[in-house]
């Protein structure tokens, strides 16, 4: 029994998924998204505040369905992006201090990819956060596998899982 007045914090895994935003500064809570294809995750982590953030959006431009971007703005990339950034500063995040980490958009099945999603929601990902000023520090996007993203808050380390790897590596650094 811990001395009275102790908080226990129990690890804790958060699932971000398709068209989903979370953030958190709870040491104990790792978010992660799964099977990304032609989605695009973007993970943002202030290693000072220890609060970070994972955004997992499927399609660039949110024109395509603005009913559906209005009651769920993570799904695209125009939308969630902004949403992602207004909800990490509410955590006393520091701008400058964000570390960014990009995955996904890749092209999963590509006998026929005449939309080309995947390609679309990296490039339009990559201008917003350019055009903003953000520095993207690492990235995994584009060819043609699948990856899941793990985020853990207490340390800034984000762990990338591949069908034939797992890397691991801190975005607090």
């Amino acid at each position: 029994m811990p001395p009275s007045g102790t908080t226990l914090h129990f690890p804790q895994r958060v699932v971000v998924g398709v068209g989903e935003m979370c953030v958190s500064d709870n040491p104990a809570i790792t978010l992660s998204t799964y099977a990304l294809g032609s989605c695009v995750a973007v993970v943002v982590y202030d290693a000072v505040a220890k609060a970070g953030g994972m955004l997992h959006m499927m399609l660039p431009d949110s024109k395509l369905a603005p009913e559906k971007a209005a009651s769920q703005p993570a799904m695209f990339v125009d939308t969630g992006l902004p949403l992602l950034f207004r909800s990490i500063a509410s955590l006393k995040t520091d701008p400058q201090r964000l570390r960014i980490f990009v995955a996904g958009g890749a092209c999963v099945r590509c006998v026929d990819d005449t939309f080309r999603i995947g390609e679309r929601n990296v490039r339009v990902t990559a201008d917003y956060l350019s055009r903003e000023g953000y520095v993207v520090r690492q990235t995994a996007v584009g060819g043609t596998i699948n990856r899941t993203v793990h985020l853990n808050i207490g340390t800034g380390e984000i762990t990338l899982k591949t069908p034939t790897a797992s890397d691991s590596f801190l975005l607090a650094a």
